[in-house]
């Protein structure tokens, strides 16, 4: 039984300007503003919500499909996913359009400029989630408004459980559409920003949102997670990392260990704390992608944390 991860498949372009933007942006002329910053190191890796998190589910010993819209230039993409032994019965492509890409530039005091070209996601509500067979779970991640939407009510037509990610679509999403969405999910799970964003949007507090599903996680960054279930709040610590190197990815990787509990019928908490580990794993590397730990590895990590057997 699979795992259906609805979200964004993209390119991540990632550049490092040596220098300060500070030094090269005139408040006084922000009103012509043309400046051009040369990046000699930069990196391509692969990305997008629905991508992180079935390339962590593939690690964790899960069957994940992706279903997704990408461009006429996901040929690297596609090689990539086959050489993990990824099935791409749901990636769809669109014709005369990109791959979701974004281009980030970074200087030396860690500011960003990023320019994100949506492309294909727009287009995610082509894909039926009903059209996926032997799928137990599913997630709803960040994509096209209209895919968000349209998945959601895919899966409960389906009556295939999912869990409800609107992350960075949060913005581009109302508020009647985010509470049509939590009512339909089994889950929800959000950051600790996107909660208090819910809130605002919703005019509704997060013990009220809680209450449309049968549990909501709130992630907390080093503070852990704080979960709401069964109309009780629970805490599960953070894992410390090996390292912090790059969070890009890390949310993923976490959603990723959270299904994986799920699947595999583990108690809520215990899934949680699964998805602690793989956010930990994650942080350590760099871009959503590059972590390799064994399932052997995870388990022990697991284990040694929580003392918990993995499985």
């Amino acid at each position: 039984m699979s795992i259906l991860v609805c979200g964004s498949v993209a390119y991540d372009s990632i550049m490092v300007f040596p220098d300060r933007f500070k030094n090269h942006i005139l408040p006084e002329q922000i009103h012509i503003l043309n400046v051009s910053f040369l990046v000699p190191d930069m990196r391509r890796e692969f990305g997008g919500c629905a991508g992180n998190i079935a390339y962590s589910l593939k690690l964790l010993g899960s069957d994940p499909l992706i279903m997704a819209t990408v461009g006429e230039d996901a040929g690297p993409y596609r090689a990539r996913l086959k050489a993990l032994g990824m099935r791409q019965d749901h990636l769809r492509e669109v014709a005369g359009s990109f791959t979701a890409q974004a281009f980030i530039t970074t200087d030396l005091d860690d500011n960003q400029i990023t320019a994100f070209h949506p492309g294909a996601m727009f287009h995610s509500h082509l894909n039926d989630v009903r059209e996926a067979r032997g799928v137990r779970l599913g997630i709803v991640s960040p994509d096209g408004a209209d895919g968000m939407l349209r998945h959601a009510a895919g899966f409960a037509e389906a009556r295939v459980p999912f869990v409800f990610d609107p992350g960075q679509a949060l913005p581009i999403l109302g508020s009647e559409a985010l509470l049509n969405c939590l009512q339909q999910a089994r889950y929800c799970t959000v950051n600790d920003y996107e909660a208090r964003l819910m809130c605002d949007k919703t005019g509704r507090s997060e013990a009220e949102l809680a209450r449309e599903v049968e549990a909501l996680v709130v992630t907390l960054g080093a503070e852990g997670s704080r979960v709401h279930w069964h109309g009780e709040v629970f805490s599960v610590p953070a894992v410390k990392a090996d390292a912090i190197v790059d969070p890009t990815g890390c949310g993923d990787a976490y959603r990723a260990g959270l299904l994986h509990g799920l699947v595999n019928d583990w108690p809520l908490l215990k899934s949680v704390r699964l998805a602690s580990v793989m956010g930990a794993i994650k942080i350590a590397h760099r871009g959503g992608q590059n972590h390799q730990p064994t399932r052997a590895d995870i388990a022990s990590r697991f284990a040694a944390e929580f003392g918990e057997e993995f499985g």
